[in-house]
């Protein structure tokens, strides 16, 4: 029997899914509705290093990647054409590629003469088919502009203000300088970073938003810079350039312990502009010490813990006034060398605004606004004037039975401290205000000491998320479904901003095992390649020297000293959370054919592998240690020692009894995800041409295999411990032969149908325990974990109305009420299921060169349809079940290949680009065990 044709997880899956009927006629496929494709078109969404017209590339080998527009014949050859100076053909050429032989519009690395800092290039392409001696026509010109790559072209010096004294002097830093200007500027670009989240303005005018920049790194490594556009800011004559800077995730709380100046107290701004004049003449303008320095409005401001703010100090003079404000004084030019690397991802940004659903008074007399979604941002609200009146904005995800605001929901919260409250002094004039230096997760605002009612009119929801762009859709008839992928997403915005993070209210981190577990779904969202490339930038930089992944990253390691630096080095080898190093890059690779990022990621998946294989030959559990005699093709093998936190909150879990658990050693998941790593790191050398060492690691992965059959496949065929976990593991990997896997999957059966038909997996396995039941042909089964309405499920949580994903799966105690958090991804990854499997649309080959459209009809759906972006354009998948026969359309991208499963025991129809309608019988008997995927 054949394996899955496109199983995320079972690579190795010998148990075919596509359902056999005794009659191969009735299938068809209408040509006449397929959309024309006879000509080239010109390729269009140029992108340079993912990015569109980016104004801070860092790198001299940018990559270059487009698309054809839907209905152009596929690509065959192309060619790049680079320009420096305008941008355009009459620039001075910098690259051409001439003719390059090459079916992938994307991964096109530029091999042109010497990149120069801060300049402006141009770049086109066109491209031959396979049946045309003539190209296709250019491509309009795109952009980009590299910033500063020779660190020596850097004038400006980090400035800063009187070092505090104490943590009460964490007070937001206010910058600025003036400068004249003898005539107009034709182009201007300022580069500005700060240690800590900042704001840059121009004569007033605000040119940074909300963005939480710059993000976090291991900023004791390297920090980062952004670019902008100040062409229409500058002016002839007096110009005013001014920043304010907050604590940010330099100096702000962060992670576990909430511990702030992890990284240093001295906050700083770095400001170089470089403009050039209607005159021909060009100005430089660099942070230095002829800087000011003074304070504003803004006394403190951190991440978790919120603004506080005197609405009595003027915000305009510092601004727009050239002369100099009566509290400023000379700044300090600090002695820091620290590297800059240019920003490369979307910006931070508004994405919606939200109004309030109820504005209600709570016993307590404060009102709650409810804007009846989970997000994460900051609000935005108009004040009255009321000099030195205080008022308080609370906020968080949930209230307590009573109405009132519950702020210590959360295991952990800093509950004592000021915390995700944000502090006002009204001033002498009504206004609108909003903090600029926080983010907070939340649903409800607790408003205290505000004269008067609030109306809906006086304040609204600012949703904050990294601007990435959309990359997929999903419908279909049960509506309860869309819901939950619509949680799915706001989870995903909620904790895509300024680095991938498990919640936006309690630590804020960027877990390995959190985005390991959900990057595979997040691509049917949105674009993650560049987002998630700057993850793994960072994970490789915070690595430890004998190759350990921290469990977060950044590694907060400064915040962290004496016995908890010692258990955070110790946790550093958990599997399935530093397992992220090998199979992120993996899934870039997946989903969008980036092989950069496993050469550049390469050193750092070897170093974990290698540690593993080290730790598994020179490390015995104790029991093994008295045993005396060892195995030799058994023990050098297994993992059975060290911190893992395993199956991370099961049903019926809590964190003490996850600890607990994660204290036993879970050698049966480590030696997994020890094989999975060690045969994915092959299959990535092999795509690398490094042959040898694909044979080294698929080598140490048959005899870690050998070794985890040998330990946890017992003689009566039960697996491990005997938990959901260990079969789907086990399925999912390929560490059962061919003639195991029934009585495997019978088990997983029966142990869900003892749980009453409910799963009992945790954050590792539940991604692959639907895949698996389908790939094993009990689809019947995965419709009823997907479709249970009963704690442990996915629809309860959207039945009892959440309007997020739930850290763990009942999100109340019996009490009824609110336990952790209320808007963590990981236990969403379920929705990738319904992209890849009920609409059946998923890679078969990297960058969906071939996908499979492989429909799961069932589970009372009469519709579903899926839509991806995939490197080489829009792909989608649109089935509708009638009693009689299910109609499906499918739309090829030009250069794709579409392989469509219909179940009728035909083999897969291969479809090329357009958009096709494939019509077959859909049998009569329902599903059954010994049926697949389409009826």
């Amino acid at each position: 029997m054949s394996a899955s044709p496109h199983c995320a997880y079972a690579r190795r899956a010998s148990v075919k899914r596509l359902t056999r009927v005794s009659s191969t006629a009735g299938t068809r496929t209408f040509l006449g509705a397929m959309k024309e494709t006879c000509m080239l078109c010109a390729p269009v969404d140029l992108r340079t290093d993912t990015l569109d017209s980016p104004l801070c590339i860092g790198s001299r080998s940018p990559e270059f990647a487009w698309r054809l527009p839907a209905g152009s014949e596929a690509q065959a050859a192309y060619q790049v054409q680079v320009t420096a100076g305008d941008g355009s053909a009459a620039g001075e050429p910098a690259w051409d590629s001439g003719r390059v032989t090459g079916t992938e519009p994307f991964g096109v690395t530029y091999e042109g003469t010497s990149l120069m800092s801060c300049r402006h290039y141009g770049w086109r392409v066109r491209v031959w088919s396979g049946t045309e001696q003539d190209p296709g026509p250019w491509s309009e010109y795109a952009s980009f502009e590299t910033g500063v790559l020779d660190p020596e072209r850097w004038a400006a010096r980090w400035v800063s203000g009187p070092a505090p004294a104490a943590k009460t002097d964490y007070r937001v830093l206010y910058l600025r300088a003036t400068v004249d200007l003898p005539a107009p500027v034709v182009r201007g670009r300022a580069y500005v970073s700060a240690l800590g989240w900042y704001r840059f303005f121009v004569n007033g005018h605000d040119l940074t938003g909300p963005a939480l920049v710059p993000r976090w790194t291991p900023f004791d490594q390297y920090v980062e810079y952004q670019a902008y556009d100040v062409t229409e800011a500058f002016r002839a004559g007096g110009n005013v350039v001014s920043m304010a800077v907050g604590d940010g995730r330099f100096r702000g709380a962060n992670g576990l312990t909430g511990k702030q100046a992890v990284y240093g107290d001295r906050t700083a701004g770095l400001v170089q502009v470089h403009l050039d004049l209607e005159d021909g003449s060009t100005v430089t303008v660099v942070s230095d010490g002829s800087w000011q320095v003074g304070t504003g409005r803004i006394s403190a401001a951190d991440p978790m813990f919120g603004e506080r703010v005197d609405l009595r100090v003027p915000d305009e003079d510092w601004l727009t006034s050239y002369a100099l404000p009566a509290r400023f004084g000379p700044a300090e030019v600090l002695d820091d060398r620290r590297t800059l690397i240019a920003e490369d991802v979307p910006a931070v940004c508004e994405i919606e605004r939200l109004s309030p659903r109820t504005i209600s008074r709570a016993s307590s007399g404060r009102q709650i606004v409810d804007f009846g979604q989970n997000f994460a941002g900051v609000v935005r609200i108009r004040l009255p004037a009321g000099p030195g009146t205080t008022v308080r904005l609370t906020h968080s995800e949930v209230l307590r039975k009573d109405g009132e605001l519950d702020i210590d929901y959360i295991h952990g919260l800093p509950v004592n401290r000021w915390y995700q409250r944000d502090e006002l002094l009204l001033g002498d004039e009504a206004t609108w205000w909003s903090p600029w230096f926080t983010i907070h997760g939340f649903r409800y605002v607790e408003v205290d000491g505000l004269p008067g009612d609030l109306s809906a009119q006086d304040i609204e929801g600012i949703v904050l998320s990294s601007t990435l762009p959309d990359a997929g859709g999903f419908d279909c008839s049960d509506q309860r479904l869309v819901r939950l992928r619509r949680n799915v997403s706001w989870s995903l915005r909620s904790n895509f901003t300024d680095t991938p993070t498990d919640c936006p209210t309690r630590e804020r981190s960027g877990w390995t095992g959190d985005i390991q577990v959900f990057a595979p779904t997040s691509t049917t969202f949105v674009d993650v390649q560049a987002y998630l490339r700057r993850y793994l930038r960072n994970l490789a930089a915070e690595q430890l020297p004998d190759g350990r992944v921290p469990v977060f990253v950044p590694a907060e390691v400064s915040s962290f000293s004496g016995g908890m630096a010692k258990l955070m080095r110790m946790v550093a080898q958990s599997a399935g959370w530093g397992d992220a190093a090998v199979l992120l890059p993996w899934t870039l690779y997946r989903y969008y054919g980036d092989r950069s990022v496993l050469e550049r990621q390469y050193p750092s998946m070897t170093a974990w592998v290698d540690q593993l294989t080290r730790r598994a030959r020179e490390k015995r559990r104790i029991n093994r240690r008295l045993r005396g005699s060892a195995n030799p093709d058994v023990d050098p093998f297994l993992l059975d020692t060290g911190f893992h936190f395993g199956e991370w909150l099961r049903p019926g879990q809590g964190f003490a009894a996850s600890i607990l658990d994660s204290m036993r050693h879970s050698p049966v998941t480590a030696t997994a995800y020890f094989e999975h790593s060690a045969r994915t790191l092959s299959d990535i050398a092999t795509v690398l041409g490094r042959d040898a060492d694909a044979t080294r690691y698929r080598e140490l992965a048959d005899h870690t295999r050998s070794a985890w059959r040998a330990a946890f496949l017992h003689d009566d065929g039960r697996v491990g411990t005997d938990r959901q976990d260990d079969y789907v593991r086990a399925l999912a990997f390929g560490l059962l032969e061919h003639d195991e896997r029934p009585a495997a999957v019978d088990r997983l059966v029966a142990l869900i149908e003892e749980a009453d038909d409910h799963l009992a997996t945790g954050f590792l396995s539940t991604p692959m325990l639907l895949p698996v039941l389908v790939d094993a042909g009990r689809p019947d089964v995965a419709w009823r974990l997907l479709l249970q309405t009963t704690t442990p499920s996915w629809l309860y949580q959207v039945e009892q109305g959440a309007t997020t994903v739930w850290e763990t799966w009942n999100g109340y105690n019996t009490k009824g009420e609110a336990k952790e958090s209320h808007n963590h991804y990981a236990f969403g990854a379920v929705v990738g299921f319904l992209t890849e499997y009920v609409a059946g649309l998923s890679p078969a080959e990297p960058g969906y060169r071939v996908f499979d459209v492989c429909p799961l009809v069932g589970g009372g759906l009469t519709s579903a349809r899926a839509e991806v972006q995939t490197p080489y354009g829009a792909a989608s998948s649109s089935w509708v079940a009638s009693e009689s026969k299910v109609t499906l359309e499918v739309t090829v991208p030009p250069g794709s290949t579409a392989r469509v499963h219909t179940g009728t025991g035909n083999p897969p129809q291969e479809l090329r680009s357009g958009t096709h309608t494939v019509v077959w019988p859909r049998a009569e008997k329902r599903v059954t065990a010994d049926s697949a995927r389409s009826r």
